[in-house]
């Protein structure tokens, strides 16, 4: 993850409000992320995360939750008027997709950061503020080498997963709970 400065040069002049951000056009091959002015450089998913990505939506699909919505790799959620992020999946409602196709903003009521170890610990603690305060209510954090996962209801609520564990979104998906162990296969 790498932040801009306005000092900075890219292909395109850099933007300076959300607005110009949502219409930035970047050649570079890099996906970002807008924080209050800051530009976050991101990698997007790479061979493990994407992996992981397939695993879970494969669990999602054969217990039929695409019937209640869609989980999406890297969508462009605005949690604000100063705040874009682009988390690694996110789950929407059918009705939630139906009210983003006629331009309302959508906050996913359930989130999933497959974390790399490009990221540092300030900036997920930071995301998961600004997930909650956004209306989030559930965000599991996956870490693929200790094969970890943190689930997390509110800031100060979080169960911390592993083996055989259950890591559930029941509170925004009755009945979604996965092993530890199914989702690192």
């Amino acid at each position: 993850m790498t932040a801009f400065s306005e000092n900075e040069t890219l292909l395109a002049p850099l933007p300076k409000t959300l607005e110009e951000f949502m219409v930035w056009q970047q050649t570079d091959g890099f996906k970002y992320e807008w924080n209050n002015g800051e530009i976050i450089q991101l990698r997007g998913m790479d061979i493990k995360q994407l992996f992981i990505f397939e695993v879970i939506n494969d669990i999602f699909n054969k217990k039929e939750f695409w019937k209640k919505g869609t989980l999406v790799a890297e969508q462009n959620i605005i949690l604000n008027d100063v705040q874009l992020r682009r988390p690694d999946i996110a789950y929407f409602t059918k009705l939630q997709v139906q009210h983003g196709r006629n331009g309302e903003t959508q906050i996913p009521e359930f989130i999933i950061e497959v974390i790399s170890t490009n990221d540092k610990p300030y900036q997920i603690e930071k995301k998961i503020t600004e997930y909650f305060k956004a209306g989030v209510k559930v965000i599991w954090n996956i870490y693929p080498e200790p094969e970890l996962v943190y689930v997390f209801t509110s800031r100060k609520q979080v169960q911390i997963c592993m083996e055989d564990d259950i890591c559930s979104a029941t509170t925004v998906l009755p009945e979604f709970e996965v092993k530890v162990s199914e989702i690192f296969g």
